[in-house]
């Protein structure tokens, strides 16, 4: 219900339906676009990841921040619907010869649930023991990203405030959201929470377009 202490981002959905096919055009002339011709004219090369954090209202579209990285988790959720391997683009940016072939997408959405530890934000423990790590992995195209964790005596224990990224890719956004909750479910450690209306604006919209 977006009520809560402030925290680092507690998931993310992949595509962002607020973001429609008539709104793009507008993000890419006008965000994009404008800040890489200004790059170019101060002759700054930049190869990497650029990150726009973007506020969208009434049809419009304003800039909050922008990051060289990507952001975390909206990353987790974008990944999964990369197709092939991140590694060759990567090193084809660095040599400019990126190609459209190389940055190829699934259709189906993706979501990502972050599993916290307990008093996050706020003062945690570090250490527990987390379970069930295995049944959550071998939910249908599911990934469990590691954020604070760390492997003690054969063990993965938490080891941060934000532990655990569960993302999960569905033919529907419904179904993304469902198969990411269900392999949050099969894992546990002492006082994990969660948010539990990961996407829930995002079903809205997609409801109210359908």
């Amino acid at each position: 219900g977006d009520r809560g202490p402030n925290t680092g981002g507690m998931g993310a959905y992949s595509p962002a339906p607020v973001v429609t096919d008539e709104l793009w055009p507008v993000i890419r002339t006008q965000v994009f676009d404008r800040t890489l011709s200004e790059l170019n004219r101060r002759g700054i090369v930049f190869k990497g990841v650029l990150y726009a954090g973007l506020m969208v209202r009434d049809g419009g579209v304003k800039v909050l921040e922008f990051n060289v990285r990507f952001g975390d988790p909206e990353c987790q959720a974008v990944l999964l619907r990369w197709k092939g391997d991140m590694l060759p683009a990567l090193e084809a940016c660095i040599d400019g010869t990126l190609s459209d072939e190389l940055v190829a997408w699934h259709d189906d959405p993706a979501v990502c649930v972050v599993m916290a530890a307990g008093g996050y934000p706020d003062s945690y423990r570090k250490g527990e023991p987390i379970t069930g790590l295995d049944k959550a992995s071998a939910v249908d195209d599911t990934v469990v990203f590691h954020a604070g964790t760390r492997v003690e005596n054969n063990e993965v224990v938490t080891s941060g405030g934000r532990v655990l990224g569960i993302t999960s890719r569905g033919p529907g956004l419904r179904d993304a959201i469902d198969r990411a909750y269900r392999a949050v479910k099969a894992i546990c450690f002492p006082d994990a929470h969660f948010r539990k209306d990961i996407g829930w604006r995002a079903l809205e919209r997609t409801q109210a377009g359908s």
